[in-house]
């Protein structure tokens, strides 16, 4: 019993986990902030092509 005493203290005292974590978190933000950003600049674009593809079939067409 003293010895899992012993190594619950030694973790508690431990910081290298908590420093682990907190950059886990930091590139899980970064992570969603990248995969927000991509997603608006795609559905933008794909508005762009739709665009460009009606205005050819215009050109085609007329």
């Amino acid at each position: 019993m003293e010895k899992f005493v012993l190594a619950t203290r030694r973790f508690m005292r431990d910081e290298e986990g908590v420093t682990a974590i907190e950059y886990g978190l930091i590139a899980a933000l970064i992570a969603v902030v990248i995969i927000t950003a991509v997603s608006e600049v795609g559905d933008e674009l794909v508005k762009v092509f739709e665009e460009i593809s009606s205005e050819l079939q215009d050109a085609i067409s007329g």
